[in-house]
């Protein structure tokens, strides 16, 4: 009888230790599953943190671009009506002011229309882009345009192995996306620019972050190139290391913005040099 009994206590501590061990393994797989989770969300808040910054720095520009027009009108106007006041002074001719007038008149149209031009381009440019990436990419990256220039900043953590210049897997599609766009609009030339935190780095053929900058662009140029044969003749590369950052380096969602890197594309410059070579000449 006794040993019947130390057999079912033997039975029954066997049972338990079992169980334990299943709920220590739920525990454990459910633990995993919440710190993933919670990495995921602060990732997630980290991006949109960003992409609230970039929105805000583009309304800033904005703003900044609608108070610059609004100084050159008036100093348009302040010029017109200087030469209205010697035109009355100097007896010179109504035909020959107005002649004045119209020919600045026609250049400043040219300059609208070609004004309007770069933008509608841009516009279309960045739209076709936005639409061709997924949610997740557009997580990493931001796309805007400043000043006629557009700019697509890349996350390092997309683009790059950690602490390397070596693109990883993961940004083979993002890339083909943004070299389709490059390819559709030929008139544009682009310069891809590496930009760092102020983390110092050191390692084999790295000596600092100017060189990790210069490398990250110069892989990015010549994938480019090399793999979904974008025009080499219109690519630039270069590198800012640390001293171009977005933010102060001194919180890690600081540090994450840093840390990128930006496809600029912008207008052949010799059409921006034709153009001022038509202005007008003011007696």
């Amino acid at each position: 009888m006794k040993k019947i009994m130390l057999l079912s206590l033997t039975a029954a501590l066997m049972l338990s230790s079992c169980a334990s061990k299943k709920d220590l393994l739920a525990c454990q797989t459910e633990n995993k599953e919440l710190s993933a989770n919670l990495q995921s969300a602060r990732e997630d808040l980290a991006a949109k943190n960003a992409r609230v910054q970039s929105l805000e720095e583009q309304l800033a520009s904005s703003r900044k671009a609608m108070t610059s027009m609004k100084a050159q009108t008036d100093k348009l106007q302040a010029s017109l009506d200087k030469s209205l006041t010697n035109a009355s002074q100097n007896n010179i001719s109504i035909e020959k002011l107005v002649d004045q007038i119209n020919e600045s008149n026609q250049y400043i149209r040219h300059l609208v229309e070609v004004k309007s031009k770069s933008d509608s381009l841009n516009l279309v440019l960045t739209n076709n882009l936005t639409r061709s990436l997924s949610k997740e990419e557009l997580k990493e990256v931001d796309v805007q345009v400043l000043k006629g220039v557009v700019y697509i900043s890349l996350a390092d953590n997309m683009l790059y192995e950690s602490g390397t210049y070596k693109i990883n897997n993961r940004a083979a599609e993002t890339l083909s996306k943004i070299a389709k766009i490059i390819k559709d609009y030929k008139d544009y030339d682009v310069l891809i620019e590496g930009n760092t935190d102020n983390v110092p780095i050191s390692r084999e053929n790295i000596r600092n972050n100017w060189d990790l900058s210069c490398l990250r662009a110069s892989s990015v140029v010549q994938a480019l190139q090399t793999q979904y044969g974008v025009d080499p003749k219109r690519l630039t590369a270069g590198g800012r290391g640390e001293y171009n950052p977005l933010q102060p380096n001194t919180t890690e969602v600081g540090k994450q913005r840093n840390r990128r890197t930006q496809i600029i594309i912008t207008p052949k410059l010799d059409e921006f040099m034709d153009l001022i070579g038509e202005a007008p000449k003011t007696e």
